[in-house]
């Protein structure tokens, strides 16, 4: 009778020599020390039956080439990963936004924007690749600081209905010294539609009406971007 194959061990954290388990060389040492997927693993605390944490992390990290490809992944995406699960997604994205949260609320640390091409930095890696349509608007203070970059709107590939009025609530709230308005094309061409010019338009006018300069209105596409602004579409030249 043939003998059941040797099943592989299952180690979790637990099994790790005390001094080199993350939670431990943190409280020694200092999150600064700790890798990325040591620091995922720590927020992710624990794996699913036969999933250890760290490699659970190490390979998320790998597999979105970096906390940045984390951060910037899908709900559902995350949830797709063996052993990860809705739970588990909901603490990274949590995780992710709280880091966020704290960077936009430090001053020192807050993005400057002087151009479009600033704009489209700060949110190409966001909206370049997205498979809907996502209208953004970027709030900054009197010296250009961001204050917030909300979206407004996420839509289907190839519409999406904007109350003008919308737009401006999170720069009131926000007492924003001035808006740009962003969105992009899943086409990836970013080329302005005329809807794009009237919807800027429309933003103008009403940024003149509620006291709130409309710097620009970006259309970003795959790697590439339009500024409505530089090309007058919108503002007056066109």
């Amino acid at each position: 009778m043939a003998s059941s194959p040797p099943q592989n061990p299952y180690f979790t954290i637990h099994d790790l020599p005390s001094d080199t388990r993350p939670r431990e060389r943190l409280r020694r040492f200092g999150a600064e020390s700790l890798t990325d997927a040591e620091l995922i693993a720590i927020v992710l605390r624990s794996g699913a039956v036969g999933i250890n944490v760290i490699d659970m992390a190490t390979g998320l990290v790998r597999h979105y080439q970096g906390l940045l490809g984390m951060q910037e992944a899908s709900f559902e995406n995350l949830c797709e990963h063996h052993g990860m699960g809705e739970a588990k997604a909901s603490q990274l994205k949590a995780a992710f936004e709280i880091g966020r949260r704290v960077a936009m609320a430090s001053p020192d640390s807050r993005p400057q924007v002087r151009s479009p091409g600033d704009v489209a930095q700060l949110l190409m890696a966001e909206l370049a690749y997205a498979d809907q349509e996502h209208v953004k608007v970027v709030l900054v203070d009197t010296r250009n600081y961001v204050l917030g970059t909300p979206t407004i709107y996420k839509g289907s590939l190839n519409s999406v209905h904007i109350r003008v009025g919308e737009l401006f609530k999170e720069a009131i709230r926000r007492n924003a010294a001035a808006v740009i308005v962003a969105h992009n094309h899943p086409s990836g061409d970013p080329t302005p539609s005329p809807e794009d010019v009237i919807l800027t338009r429309k933003v103008v006018d009403a940024g003149k009406l509620l006291g709130i300069d409309v710097l620009d209105h970006l259309v970003l596409g795959r790697n590439r971007w339009v500024s409505l602004k530089e090309r007058g579409l919108g503002f007056g030249g066109d």
